[in-house]
C-alpha cells in the first residue's frame, strides 16, 4: 500500500520561509507526477506546484518566483521550498502523486495534509 507522508508545516511570519517535504512509501515501481495542492478555509483545493518524472514543473501564478518544487526520483520524495510567504499562503498543504505504478497497476495518492499558517 502506498502512503504519502508530509513534514515541515508550521507557523511562519510574512516574508519568511518554510520547506515542505513528502515521502512516498510502499512497493513503488515508478511515479510520474508529484506535487502539492493547498486548501485555505472556505476555498477550493488548488494546485500549488507539480513536477513530473522528467523534472518539468508547473506552478500556480500566485507562487511563481517564491516557491520552488524539487523531487528525488530514486527516493520518491518531493519538496517545496517556500520563500517570501504571505498571509494568503495560509492553508493545509497536501502532497500528491499520480501515475504511481505498483504491483496493482497505476494509481493516485494523497497525503493527509500539513497546516501552514503565515501570521505576524
Amino acid at each position: 500500500q502506498v502512503q504519502l507522508e508530509e513534514s515541515g508545516g508550521g507557523l511562519a511570519q510574512p516574508g519568511g520561509s518554510l520547506r515542505l517535504s513528502c515521502a512516498a512509501s510502499g512497493i513503488i515501481f515508478d511515479v510520474y507526477n508529484m506535487g502539492w495542492y493547498r486548501q485555505a478555509p472556505g476555498k477550493q483545493r488548488e494546485l500549488v506546484a507539480a513536477i513530473n518524472k522528467g523534472g518539468a514543473t508547473n506552478y500556480a501564478d500566485s507562487v511563481k518566483g517564491r516557491f520552488t518544487i524539487s523531487r528525488d526520483n530514486a527516493k520518491n520524495t518531493v519538496d517545496l521550498q517556500m520563500h517570501s510567504l504571505k498571509v494568503e499562503d495560509t492553508a493545509v498543504y497536501y502532497c500528491y502523486a499520480n501515475g504511481v505504478r505498483t504491483e496493482k497497476g497505476y494509481g493516485e495518492y494523497w497525503g493527509k495534509g500539513t497546516l501552514i499558517t503565515v501570521s505576524s
